[in-house]
């Protein structure tokens, strides 16, 4: 049926039409007509097809042919999605929240497909327990429904959701209005760093400085002790080139940081400041890589983990716990021993 295009409600918070595939998609339409009707709800909110009825405004079209569905609510929002996923050229970003919020209409519908829920109800059937029909063994599980729809492994949809998920907002509004083209290996690389990192990153792939994620090197933070040194020494009128700085280390390029690792003339001494900053980079980047196995590529992993999984990984990490306590107690025992 055809119904009055501005009759026609679109939800706030839809991601918006692509201007130049509206156009192209209008001059299509001048040329073979609508193929495909748009699709509404029963108070005409738009489903899908919101480059299609942005062409026919463009055209001038007062009508436009819609197929009136039936469905409400989370099942509307969910095939509103599926068209955003299939007939869109969303980034890796856009994709991830997309698909994560494809995740949390799916889960709602059938809240017997979430991690830990289809698994205990197959572990009771093994052990000969009772439990409800309403929980039915053959639902598929979000990511692997979705993997099928898509055509896709399960892994890459995981992965778009971690990336979704992890960056934050302030480096995702970086990435958009600076129109950053970044793929999933970069945009995966990008979600592992620190929230203030990953803004720090991205605003140096739009300027240039660097090329992709593996090349990023962070700024080290000046020690918050630093004005409580002792006073620096009159200014000579030509300062050597090898005198260190606190918060030495950062250069605007790779091009600047190999020239300063060739120069022969800098003294590499190690400063309170410089080893403090070196170590506090390096304790920064191990709890980074401890976020990598807490992402929601384990969701399906840890309901299966028995106590004497859980009785391993805690001796592991106290195993941890000890080696940073001992290398604390050797630096304490050799402050001590200097000041004495």
């Amino acid at each position: 049926m055809k119904i009055h295009i501005f009759q026609i409600k679109v939800n706030d918070g839809r991601r918006e039409a692509d201007p130049e595939a509206v156009h192209e998609l209008a001059d299509s339409i001048s040329k073979v007509g609508l193929l495909n009707p748009i699709t509404v709800d029963q108070e005409y909110t738009l489903i899908a097809g919101l480059h299609r009825l942005e062409a026919a405004k463009l055209l001038g079209w007062a009508e436009i042919e819609c197929s009136v569905n039936d469905l409400d609510g989370l099942l509307a929002e969910l095939a509103e999605i599926d068209e955003n996923l299939i007939r869109r050229k969303l980034d890796c970003i856009a994709q991830g929240e997309q698909l994560n919020r494809r995740k949390e209409i799916y889960e709602a519908l059938h809240p017997q497909t979430k991690a830990g829920i289809s698994q205990a109800v197959g572990m009771n059937r093994s052990i000969g327990n009772n439990v409800g029909e309403i929980i039915s063994p053959t639902s598929k599980s979000f990511t692997s429904d979705t993997a099928e729809k898509l055509g896709v492994t399960p892994r890459t949809i995981e992965q778009k959701i971690q990336i979704a998920k992890k960056i934050a907002p302030d480096a995702k509004q970086v990435i958009r209005d600076k129109k950053i083209k970044i793929g999933t290996v970069d945009a995966l690389k990008l979600s592992r760093l620190a929230p203030e990192q990953q803004e720090e990153a991205v605003n140096q792939l739009a300027s240039g400085a660097i090329r992709s994620v593996d090349e990023y090197c962070p700024v080290p933070a000046e020690p918050e002790f630093a004005e409580e040194q002792a006073p620096e020494p009159p200014e000579a009128p030509e300062p050597p080139a090898a005198t260190s700085a606190p918060g030495a280390g950062y250069y605007p390029t790779i091009r600047d940081s190999v020239a300063d690792l060739k120069n022969p003339d800098k003294d590499r001494r190690q400063t309170p400041d410089s080893y403090l900053v070196t170590l506090s980079y390096f304790l920064q980047r191990f709890c980074q890589s401890m976020e990598s196995y807490t992402g929601p590529e384990y969701d399906t992993v840890w309901p299966g983990l028995t106590q004497a999984y859980l009785d391993q990984i805690q001796q592991k990490i106290q195993s941890v716990h000890n080696a940073l306590d001992e290398m604390y107690n050797q630096i304490e025992r050799k402050v001590n021993n200097e000041g004495t």
